[in-house]
């Protein structure tokens, strides 16, 4: 007697294992790309560009001062520092957007206040709290057209040109005396270190088999190397794309890198005095004019090590979005 097979019934497959998802990827959202010269962009360009020529006019005669203080070699890279500011803000651009009455009245708030505290700087005839006063009333301006979205790609390069400035002169007189007290004493360690007879008093380096000893004054405290190398190290802050750890790492090396080529200089000048005669007029130009030359690639090369290493440190990590079967929320997972 045959069997009736019910429809349906014939065939039944072993049950199939899920298929294993795959990790599901975000769609990068898309950024509109908006060029300066675009309509939408022009009005707010305008904008700006009138409200810093009128501040810049309000403080003229800041400017004329400051300008007077770039020639002096400690602060002869002031000249350059808006350069930079103007290439940071170039490369980290983004387009105006709406704004907020709320932000706008902020930005005008910060004017004021940059506005107020130079009266302050005037009556009480403080160029330094009249220079610094320059940067709230910027940032005010910036925050007028722009609000909060525009700090956040300009803020950098604004702050950046606090470098333009000289320090204040209490600082100054403050910090000379330390760093020429440390100069001298790492010197002459490291001299003594290399086998050589020499011995400190005061900031007077007397090497044996040296006629004149080595003074190491004002100009060789190393300020102005540790003024210029900071504000590089900052700028390349701003534009390297570098977890905020390694950044941390090269702002906190710009002083101790500083201080270190200031002091391979003052060694290699006592040892070229020493081999080759303190009436050498190669070593004298070598010593006073060639060094502050040599001091910055010097200086550059051994952050370029310090990059090299902190690359091979650090392991880059992207994350993935898996959609876990069953569930409604995602995990983001480390995908190497």
């Amino acid at each position: 007697m045959s069997q009736v097979i019910p429809p349906g019934k014939g065939n039944v497959r072993a049950p199939q294992p899920a298929a294993v998802r795959q990790p599901v990827r975000s769609p990068a959202a898309v950024i509109p790309q908006v060029s300066l010269s675009d309509p939408s962009q022009r009005t707010p360009l305008a904008i700006l560009g009138g409200l810093i020529l009128l501040l810049v006019l309000a403080y003229l005669d800041m400017f004329a001062l400051t300008r007077a203080e770039w020639g002096d070699p400690l602060y002869s890279h002031g000249w350059i520092v808006p350069v930079f500011a103007l290439g940071i803000m170039w490369l980290r651009w983004e387009p105006f957007g709406p704004v907020p009455a709320i932000e706008r009245w902020v930005g005008v708030g910060l004017l004021a206040a940059g506005l107020l505290f130079r009266l302050v700087g005037t009556y009480f005839s403080s160029n330094p709290i009249d220079r610094y006063s320059f940067l709230p009333a910027l940032f005010g301006v910036f925050m007028i057209v722009g609000g909060y979205r525009i700090i956040r790609w300009a803020g950098p390069a604004l702050a950046f040109l606090i470098f333009m400035f000289p320090l204040p002169s209490r600082i100054e007189r403050f910090i000379h005396p330390l760093l020429q007290d440390f100069a001298s004493r790492c010197s002459t360690f490291a001299l003594q270190t290399m086998g050589i007879a020499a011995y400190r008093q005061g900031n007077v380096i007397h090497v044996a088999g040296l006629d004149v000893p080595l003074t190491v004054a004002e100009a060789c405290s190393g300020l102005r190397m540790l003024t210029i190398f900071i504000a590089l190290a900052v700028a390349m802050v701003f534009l390297v794309e570098r977890p905020w750890w390694d950044k941390l790492i090269i702002l906190l090396s710009a002083i101790p890198i500083a201080l270190l080529v200031n002091i391979i200089r003052i060694d290699l000048t006592g040892l070229a005095y020493l081999f080759v005669g303190q009436d050498s007029e190669v070593v004298k130009l070598l010593a006073h004019d060639w060094a502050g030359y040599i001091m910055m690639p010097m200086a550059l090369g051994f952050l370029w090590i310090e990059l090299q290493i902190l690359e091979h440190l650090t392991i880059p990590v992207e994350t993935a979005q898996l959609r876990p079967v069953g569930g409604a929320r995602g995990v983001t997972v480390p995908v190497r």
